[in-house]
């Protein structure tokens, strides 16, 4: 194969090998040499190719002519006889392809032992919760930054949160001529010298070809991270950390980062050095791929973190995990680059979504049980970063109908905000704290 004055061919990873200059993108390498050259006596870049970084398909929709050379997710490697006069925009950019790049790599990742307290945690994630937020949000017409959509999700994520009792704000955030917001859950942790652990997604949705008041129930992108924060919220919500949590949903992220960028540039220098971990979803609800695979996406700065990612992944899910520390175009970047440890958390093959931005992101491309394995990895490695101070007294269930004295029945139910309610024998209803779904025996 060619391109320009250059020759190429792609092979399987494993069998890369000679002097010829090389990318690797997962289980597949990339090989370039001018064709007037020998091989190992290629120049630094490959003078014909380009990389391609986008969100789902929007590059590739910019530019359907365009033949990529590789197409690896969210990465795409095209000729420079194609390349379009724009460098980039909010939704894809290109740069040089570089040799001796990793630009995707399978990390050989061993499982740790598991640990019985984050078991039962992963245990507990609840698809039917996750599943009803998500089902709420994307019922709604748009979640537009400047809508009354995007208002009333955040509304609703901020009862949750208070539900959950997590301290909420909303900041207001510029999105171009007009003003969204930022809605920032806190619960503070229970040691002497805490650190910060931020859970973040953005709420909004958009309809690039139809405009702000088009039908955008962003479903993939991105209810399902949207949800994900709750859900994750909820779960941290049952036991008490050494470090402070933070749960964030911005607004302005499809128009360009307004929300993240804007948080950030805001956050003091104190409060940066405390940060231990950021961890961003987006797009975590459609399985791409024939074997479920998620993209850790990070930099140098937070390449701890997605090594106790991908170990949690190892270790309690089937998931199998790509990592790249190409960070583009999600609220991951501007902590990236204030030198924040941030990782993004995605669908792996996420090209291969060709719904979202769209009236067609609908929750009939969500994959429920995928996601719940996406949120099974987030939170077991959440549970390292934030560090269990206490765990709350989990009793054993006893049933939900339990008889215990003469003439006394009682019934114990969890709904499905998990709060549960005690009926007594005379009909007489009582609301018991919340205890994460777990249905207990009499309260003596």
């Amino acid at each position: 194969m060619t391109a320009g004055p250059v020759r190429y061919l792609v092979v399987p990873t494993a069998d890369a090998a000679g002097g010829a200059r090389a990318a690797r993108f997962g289980d597949k390498t990339l090989l370039w040499v001018p064709a007037d050259q020998r091989l190992g006596r290629a120049s630094r870049t490959a003078p014909g190719l380009l990389l391609v970084t986008q969100m789902g398909r929007s590059f590739q929709n910019d530019y359907p002519d365009v033949a990529p050379v590789l197409d690896h997710g969210r990465h795409l490697v095209i000729s420079a006889a194609d390349k379009p006069r724009r460098r980039s925009n909010n939704c894809w950019r290109i740069e040089p392809l570089r040799a001796g790049t990793t630009v995707v790599d399978v990390p050989p990742v061993v499982p740790a032992r598991a640990d019985p307290f984050v078991a039962d945690l992963v245990a507990d994630v609840s698809t039917a919760s996750y599943q009803n937020d998500l089902t709420w949000l994307a019922n709604l017409p748009t979640r537009h930054s400047l809508s009354a959509g995007f208002t009333q999700a955040m509304d609703f994520a901020a009862d949750r949160m208070v539900a959950l009792g997590y301290q909420t704000g909303r900041t207001p955030i510029t999105v171009g001529a007009g003003q969204s917001a930022n809605l920032v859950g806190d619960r503070a942790g229970a040691g002497t010298n805490r650190g910060l652990v931020i859970v973040t997604a953005h709420l909004d949705s958009i309809n690039l070809a139809g405009g702000s008041a088009a039908a955008a129930p962003g479903a993939d992108d991105n209810g399902s991270g949207s949800a994900g924060v709750l859900e994750l919220g909820r779960l941290l919500a049952g036991s008490t950390w050494q470090h402070d949590l933070r749960l964030i949903l911005f607004g302005g992220e499809e128009e360009g980062l307004f929300g993240s960028k804007q948080y950030v540039a805001a956050l003091p220098p104190a409060e940066r050095t405390r940060v231990r971990a950021v961890l961003n979803m987006d797009m975590i609800g459609t399985r791409n791929t024939a074997t479920p695979t998620v993209l850790l996406e990070g930099a140098a700065v937070s390449s701890a973190q997605i090594g106790a990612l991908a170990t949690a992944a190892a270790t309690y899910t089937g998931l199998h995990v790509e990592t790249s520390l190409n960070p583009f175009a999600s609220d991951h970047v501007p902590f990236i680059t204030a030198g924040i440890p941030a990782v993004l958390t995605i669908e792996g093959g996420d090209s291969a979504n060709g719904h979202i931005h769209s009236a067609n992101d609908t929750l009939a491309f969500v994959d429920w049980a995928f996601a719940a394995e996406i949120l099974r990895m987030n939170i077991a490695a959440l549970a390292g970063w934030l560090e269990l101070a206490a765990a709350r007294r989990r009793p054993q269930p006893a049933g939900s109908v339990v008889a215990w004295g003469p003439g006394r029945l009682d019934v114990f139910a969890v709904g499905t905000d998990s709060a549960l309610t005690h009926k007594a024998f005379d009909g007489s209803w009582h609301d018991f704290e919340s205890l994460g779904g777990v249905v207990l025996g009499p309260v003596w």
